[in-house]
């Protein structure tokens, strides 16, 4: 029982990714417009491409408030 196939992580020792949720999707809500609308370019799914674009548009709303 020496050598598993992934090593076990104290639970102590494990750090999650800030940029991503518990289920790997991007969060959009520390990014400002212009890394926001750069992700919108690099992203290839239209999923995630709408969700962003949803943001910007929220955030747009926001400013001309």
């Amino acid at each position: 029982m020496a050598g598993g196939a992934t090593a076990r992580v104290h639970p102590g020792r494990r750090k999650a990714n800030p940029m991503l949720t518990r289920n790997g999707k991007p969060r959009l809500g520390p990014l400002n417009l212009q890394q926001l609308e750069e992700l919108r370019e690099k992203t290839p799914q239209k999923k995630n491409k709408a969700r962003i674009s949803r943001e910007i548009a929220r955030r747009q709303a926001l400013q001309a408030v």
